[in-house]
């Protein structure tokens, strides 16, 4: 764990409590022990989900520089990344997380409760659900997915749940520019503009990644997202 706090700092100009040291080694457990009874991650040992899971999620905090959202929303955030460490970082953030698979869902309620982390909630729903939701649509600051699909429909999922004047980050890897490109006509329809790429390199992971800031400048139609599914079958 030193070695976390050490490169969080490092890396990303965090300096980790504590209290954050040890939630970040109880989720860990937690985790680990999970993973033996459902599939929740492939990343299966310590070292393992400190760097592709905690420092990757920590990587988040160069997109907002400096301001850290007081809303967010993590779509397809799997066993809760990157939602549950930024959280554990802005303990007064509120917190969306959204979850198609059930028992990842029940991971996400069961670390929650484990770390006693208030303003949590978990969402079992398809993305395309959440953004229709009166609760929800375009009621954040920042709504964020690591790796969820290819960017012209991962705006789809994440720009109607983005307040105006909000942002979408995508945490990509090496396509990161090449799908920032491509999805260009998608954000100008769904509202938003393409505003940052910003290159993270991980300690021991060869391939770089990108995180791809799109600003929403409009609301989002109201057809949009659309029904479950026609996102990921026909791209905007």
């Amino acid at each position: 764990m030193d070695k976390l706090i050490q490169e969080a700092r490092q890396l990303f100009g965090i300096h980790l409590t504590g209290r954050q040291a040890i939630a970040l080694m109880t989720y860990e457990r937690e985790l680990l022990a999970w993973n033996e009874k459902f599939n929740l991650t492939a990343i299966r040992d310590a070292e393992g989900i400190r760097t592709k899971h905690f420092l990757d999620s920590f990587s988040c905090v160069l997109a907002w520089k400096g301001i850290p959202p007081r809303t967010l929303i993590d779509v397809g955030t799997g066993a809760g990344f990157p939602g549950i460490p930024l959280k554990i970082l802005y303990p007064s953030m509120r917190l969306t997380l959204v979850e198609s698979v059930g028992k990842k869902a029940d991971f996400c309620r069961h670390v929650a409760g484990t770390l006693k982390l208030d303003a949590v909630e978990v969402l079992h729903a398809r993305a395309e659900e959440a953004g229709q939701m009166p609760a929800h649509r375009e009621k954040y600051e920042w709504a964020v997915a690591r790796a969820v699909a290819n960017l012209p429909v991962l705006a789809e999922y994440l720009l109607p749940l983005v307040q105006v004047g909000g942002s979408m980050l995508a945490q990509k890897g090496q396509s990161g520019p090449a799908e920032a490109h491509k999805a260009e006509k998608a954000l100008k329809v769904l509202g938003g503009e393409m505003r940052q790429l910003t290159r993270v390199t991980l300690p021991g992971v060869a391939e770089d990644r990108y995180l791809v800031v799109a600003k929403k400048v409009a609301a989002t139609p109201k057809g949009y997202p659309r029904k479950p599914g026609v996102p990921a079958k026909k791209p905007l």
